[in-house]
């Protein structure tokens, strides 16, 4: 079993979600009381806030950087990023580093080409809709089309993001809004909706709307799995 890094803290609580998923699926799949073998470094989420309101994304990329070159010199194997929107630096992040990233966009794209869908929906910071990172991924690599939430749909979901999930609140109210999002992004032709915020999954899951859901917490754990077993 190859050792897996995990940057995390972005927020904590699905942090928790991936150290949680990663060593449910290794024990599901080795048996007996096999767990995973991971480093976890874990950051302040508030300087990344600041540093992504005052657009210093220059700051995010030392940091996610550090993390990342910490944990190889800790014995990582691979890393992850447990977070959509600081994939905004993976790319640059991963030139520099002697171990694979896995990127989230990755896991999330293979999982829509595999249920044979072409176009959907978007959903997480602002950062992460309106920004070219994960779209553009999902295009080049996979030919994946994304629609977008319209713009108090796409300002409900970023406050909602930092001001609610990242401080552990997840409301029924809350829940209700987003699944009234989630249909009109079908309406408007989505054949489904990658929940790309790490917090989303806390909130939505599955068995609370029709529309096909592509959490990339557990995406991209499972790749994590993937890769340390493989």
């Amino acid at each position: 079993m190859k050792t897996l890094g995990i940057i995390g803290g972005m927020s904590w609580e699905s942090s928790a979600a991936y150290y949680r998923i990663i060593n449910q699926e290794v024990g599901c799949r080795l048996g007996g009381n096999h767990s995973a073998k991971l480093i976890l470094s874990n950051a302040d989420f508030e300087e990344f806030v600041q540093w992504q309101k005052a657009d210093d994304w220059a700051a995010v990329e030392r940091a996610v950087d550090g993390m990342a070159q910490g944990l190889v010199l800790a014995g990582a194997e691979c890393v992850v990023i447990a977070c959509n929107t600081q994939h905004e630096v993976a790319d640059a992040v991963a030139d520099r580093l002697s171990v694979p990233l896995l990127h989230i966009a990755d896991a999330a794209g293979e999982a829509i080409r595999k249920a044979g869908l072409n176009r959907v929906g978007l959903m997480g910071t602002r950062f992460t809709m309106e920004r070219a990172f994960f779209r553009r991924r999902l295009k080049e690599r996979f030919g994946i089309e994304v629609i977008l939430p319209h713009e108090p749909d796409k300002d409900f979901i970023h406050r909602t993001i930092y001001e609610e999930f990242g401080r552990g609140i997840f409301s029924d109210t809350t829940r209700g809004r987003y699944l009234e999002m989630i249909g009109r992004l079908a309406d408007r032709g989505a054949e489904g909706v990658v929940l790309g915020c790490t917090e989303i999954p806390l909130l939505v899951r599955p068995e609370h709307t029709e529309v096909p859901l592509f959490d990339t917490t557990t995406l991209h754990a499972m790749a994590a799995v993937d890769f340390c077993l493989s």
